[in-house]
Parts: C-alpha cells; structure tokens; sequence
C-alpha cells in the first residue's frame, strides 16, 4: 500500500513538473515577441508583425524556431505565409535542414489547427523551398494516413515544391505519373505551373503539347499560359515563335492585354534590348493601349542595367507626369544606379521623393549617396539624410553616428 501511495506522489510530481515546464516555456515564448515593459498580450495581428521584424534580422536557427513558435503561425494569413516563407529561406541559408524537418513534423503532431489539407499543401512547398524534395514527397505520399486524401491542391503544390527545388525530372514525373496513380484531377494551375517549369529548365518547345493536352481536356488556357511561354521563348532567344504565341492567343480568344505587353517587355529588357523594348512601348500606344507603371518599371530597370541612365530619367519623369505611381523597387534601382554613375544630386531628389512614401533604399545605397554628396560640398543635405535614416533605422545607428561624425569633421574644415 505504502508503496502504491509512494508512485502516486511521484506520478503526481511528474504531472505537475510537466504542466509548469509548459507553463514556463508558453510564457518564454510569449516574452520573445512582447515588448519587456508590456503587460497586454499580443493580438494575432500583432504577433506576426512581431515575427516578421524578428526574423528579418535572427540569425541563429534555433531562435528563428522559436520566434515562429511564439507566434503560433498559420496558413490562413498572408503575414503568417511570408513570415514562414522567410524563417525557411533563412534556415536553408543557415544549412539547418535537420531543424526544418523536425520543426515542420512537431508543426503536424502538435497542433491539431495544423493537420489539414491546407497546411500539407503549404508545408510541402516549405520543404521544396529548402531543397528537401524526398520529405516532400514522403508528406505527399502519406497524407492518406492522416486522414486527408490526395488532392489537386496537394498535387499543384508537389509540382511547385519540385519546381521551387528546381528538380525539373520531378516535375515532368510527377505531371505525368501522379494524376492517374492517385486518381487527381488536374487544373488551370496545374498545367501553368507544368509550363512555367518547362520554360525555366529551357524546354520551352514541351509548351505547346502541355497547351494540346489542356484543350483536349477542355481546361481553357489563360493569359498566364501564354504569359509564360512567351517568356520562356525569349530567354531561349527563338524570337520568331512570339508571333505564333500571339496567334494562338487569337485562336483562344485570350486577349492579347497590357500583361502580355508587359512580359515581352520584361523579356527583352532582361536580354539587354530595352531599345527594342521601347519600340513595343511606343507602338502599343500608338494602337491606343495604354500602359501602366509596370511596363515604364521594366523600362526603367532595364535602361539602367544598360547603362543608359539619360533614357532612364526621361521614361521616370514621363511616367510621373503621365500618372502613374512608381513602386519601391524602381525607386530604389534609379536611386542606386544614379548613385553608380556619380549623378548624386538627381539621386537626391529621388531620394526624397522615395522617403515621403516611407520607401527607403538599402544601407548600401544610402551610404554611397551620403558619401557622394559629401564629396561635391552638399555636406548639409548629406547630415540631413543621415539624421532621417538615424531616426528609422536605429539598429545601424553606431555606423551612421561614424558617418555623420566625419561629416562634422568635414563640414569644420
């Protein structure tokens, strides 16, 4: 009897050892995204925005773990995919492959919110963004063992996991092996991403039978279809199927919209063309379609990376006074390119035109601008520069101090 009384305490020791151990860590999790002077837990919202600044900066694995385990991510919401996304890129980049598996596999057992078709999908994809294809597909393979048969959705994400990994062979096996073995339909979005692999592994030819097949199967291809294989064409350079492209657009009734312009664009301005590029601009607004401020941000980033900064800053300014809103990425690529070529008082004005919208250029950028104008006696506008960028980025404010110190220095002389 003594003894039986004896285990129970223990049993019950055990018991409570193991509630406070959940307890400690629940609130030692808790405390990595609340502030240390902060009382009110976090909203869900405001737990992801948490995570999101946290990862931007971690480097160690273990704690990129643990800041994605404090805010109890999930699926459902698009700061809670990107802040995933990221804790997965960073952790491939860190070579912790081991912590993936055993982070997504704890994500499957532990959170019953998380064993669901939707997260699977999304996890196979984690898996294919770190290159770990086998776990992708032995999670594929036995989804029916928990309870949730195979699916399109599941299969298009196996497709992209491969794609992501860049495991061209897989994709083809899988697109033409899986739909039958495991009786899945396929859809729109799995035939573009089929097509999509086929012109990033440079088979751009394999489009047209996958196009054949869709039309057989009375799934209607759609402008990203096409979109795709056109792009793929010119990167293979067989710029002389663009027109057949174009026609079989025609013959589908798929409109031949400022996105298709846009990708042909793109293309050639990735091909160092951006004068042939120019030519697509001006003769779509002679037939009366008007562009948007994607296709003048193409233009822009490709006249740079050309060289060409005069033609750059016309098409900027044209794009401004004709309306259009330039986005972050091609403020940032004048800023910087302006910055290469010496032309640091243009830079400024960008500058300050990008910083009045919140959108700052990188540590790099900034410091070859505050260097440049330094260097042609603007040292006054390069200390006021350096005290909004102190104000925003606290984390580089030692670097910055160095620099507005020298600048001091500099200003005395």
């Amino acid at each position: 009897m003594a003894s039986i009384m004896k285990l129970r305490r223990l049993n019950t020791f055990a018991d409570r050892r193991f509630t406070f151990s959940l307890q400690f860590q629940a609130r030692h999790l808790s405390s990595i995204l609340n502030p240390p002077d902060s009382t009110t837990p976090l909203s869900s919202k405001e737990k992801s925005r948490a995570a999101l600044s946290l990862l931007k900066t971690e480097k160690n694995p273990q704690r990129i773990i643990e800041i994605c385990r404090a805010a109890s991510l999930t699926p459902d919401s698009h700061l809670d995919r990107l802040a995933f996304s990221i804790a997965i890129s960073k952790l491939s980049d860190l070579k912790y492959f081991e912590g993936i598996r055993d982070f997504i596999e704890e994500l499957l057992e532990t959170r019953p919110d998380l064993n669901n078709e939707k997260f699977i999908a999304h996890a196979i994809v984690y898996y294919g963004q770190a290159g770990l294809l086998d776990n992708a597909f032995q999670l594929f393979d036995k989804m029916s063992q928990r309870g949730i048969p195979q699916n399109t959705k599941s299969l298009n994400a196996l497709l992209f996991s491969c794609m992501l990994a860049k495991k061209y062979d897989d994709v083809k096996r899988v697109y033409l092996e899986f739909p039958g073995k495991y009786g899945v339909d396929l859809t729109l979005d799995t035939y573009n991403t089929v097509i999509k692999s086929f012109c990033e592994s440079g088979l751009s030819s394999s489009c047209y039978s996958v196009i054949a097949e869709m039309v057989r199967k009375k799934c209607k291809p759609n402008a990203t279809t096409f979109g795709t294989l056109i792009a793929g064409l010119y990167k293979e350079e067989r710029f002389e199927e663009v027109g057949r492209v174009l026609e079989m657009m025609r013959k589908h009734e798929v409109p031949i919209g400022i996105a298709t312009y846009n990708t042909r664009i793109q293309s050639l301005c990735k091909l160092k063309k951006s004068e042939e590029a120019k030519e697509l601009l001006d003769g779509l607004l002679l037939s009366g379609m008007k562009p948007n401020s994607v296709t003048y941000c193409h233009l822009i980033h490709g006249f740079c990376k050309e060289g060409k900064l005069d033609e750059a800053k016309k098409l900027f300014n044209k794009m401004i006074n004709s309306g259009f809103k330039p986005n972050s990425d091609c403020y940032f690529t004048l800023i910087s390119f302006m910055c290469k070529a010496g032309d640091f008082e243009a830079a400024l004005k960008v500058c300050k035109q990008s910083m009045e919208k919140d959108w700052v250029p990188n540590f790099v950028t900034m410091k070859l601008l505050v260097a440049g104008l330094a260097n042609i006696s603007k040292v006054q506008e390069a200390r006021e520069l350096v005290v909004q960028i102190k104000e925003r980025f606290p984390k580089n404010l030692q670097t910055w101090n160095e620099i507005e110190g020298s600048l001091l220095k500099s200003e005395d002389a």
